[in-house]
């Protein structure tokens, strides 16, 4: 009945060490806290192989305590956070791929264009800025006629459209307003086709990348 109170044990400590070393999920995770969890994990099991329980849980607790030294020290010192964890790369900016920035985190576009996709982002020219965080995760900012309209500037543009219409009912001649519909239509048609989700359809890129970032 040994076993049964030793996995009573290592749940009831594993769960208050890794509580004490924060509650992020593991895509938010820094380096030194992945190393952490991946050690206790390793450890932890280890008193099921016969070791000594006490000593696997000082042992641990020995990790977390350094792990939280490190954390307090990175808040006193920038040097030390940026030798840790290291500091956010520009990927993106102004709808332009910094290709040296993405040689150095060792990202290819198809990568890129992935984590656009999951945040719903259809084109790369449509980014003011995008970052790649120390945890992994894309951060971007969207430029101004890319960003989602508010309610707000939808019912001025409601608004607009009434009056504009209401000017075009009092003029004879639509040329001009064909001419204006024909340029709309054809910005329309070059949205549709030139997002990013079109190449997962046709399996292929629309503005294809440079080599050494395929």
């Amino acid at each position: 009945m040994e076993w049964i109170w030793k996995a009573v044990v290592i749940v009831i400590a594993g769960t208050t060490l890794l509580r004490i070393a924060g509650r992020k999920s593991i895509s938010q995770m820094t380096l030194p806290q992945t190393v952490l969890m991946i050690g206790i994990g390793s450890l932890l099991i280890q008193p099921l192989a016969d070791k000594n329980i006490w000593m696997t849980i000082a042992v641990g607790a020995a990790l977390v305590l350094t792990l939280v030294i490190i954390e307090f020290a990175q808040i006193k010192g920038n040097w030390l956070e940026k030798l840790l964890i290291g500091k956010s790369k520009v990927v993106i900016k102004d709808g332009v791929l910094q290709e040296k920035e993405l040689k150095k985190v060792r990202m290819t576009v198809d990568q890129l264009e992935t984590n656009l996709r999951q945040n719903n982002i259809a084109r790369t020219k449509d980014v003011a800025w995008a970052t790649l965080e120390p945890n992994g995760q894309i951060g971007y900012m969207l430029k101004p006629e890319a960003q989602p309209v508010t309610k707000k500037e939808f019912q001025a543009f409601a608004s607009s459209i009434e009056s504009s219409l209401a000017r075009i009912s009092a003029i004879p001649d639509t040329s001009e307003l064909q001419k204006q519909l024909q340029e709309l239509q054809t910005q329309l048609n070059e949205a549709k086709s030139g997002h990013l989700f079109i190449e997962v359809d046709r399996k292929s890129h629309i503005n294809p990348p440079p080599e050494h970032l395929q």
